[in-house]
């Protein structure tokens, strides 16, 4: 038997970069993802508001966000409240900023009653100033007037 002598080769050295294009790439598909969902995000709530040429809302004024879908369903900012809760949050705002604007936004199929209780529940709160939002431009004059439905629609 014989015992050759075993080569020893030296041991490879450590890496000392580190290679940016995977990760570069993992980057830059994020933000291509980021950029096309980033609208999508803004505004789940889709209310098809009355036009109008009205002035548009005092600047610098702190305001409260009040919304009612075409369902029928109450947001305050983004949170979905029944009436109850509705009149208690609005209670409790009024308390803490006595001077602030209510920013009501209704979508064109919301029966006036609702608006109008709604309107009455904020000044019950202490809520005085109310504020319409509408969209900016009037409509044309052949154009019917927006239709009430009676049924919430399909989705």
């Amino acid at each position: 038997m014989k015992f050759g002598r075993l080569e020893r080769r030296e041991a490879p050295k450590p890496m000392g970069e580190i290679n940016m294009t995977p990760l570069i790439d993992v980057m830059l598909v994020l933000l291509v993802i980021f950029i096309i969902s980033a609208p999508l995000m803004g505004s789940a709530l889709k209310l098809d508001l009355p036009k109008s040429d009205a002035a548009s809302p005092a600047p610098g004024a702190s305001f409260i966000a009040l919304a009612i879908t075409p369902e029928g369903e109450y947001l305050l900012g983004e949170d979905k409240l029944d009436a109850k809760v509705l009149r208690e949050r609005l209670a409790q705002l009024s308390q803490r900023q006595p001077d602030a604007e209510l920013r009501l936004s209704a979508d064109q199929s919301v029966p006036y009653g609702k608006v109008a209780q709604l309107i009455g529940w904020a000044q019950k709160a202490g809520l005085n100033r109310i504020a319409f939002v509408a969209e900016n431009g009037e409509p044309a004059d052949g154009e019917a007037p927006p239709k009430v439905a009676t049924t919430p629609p399909k989705r």
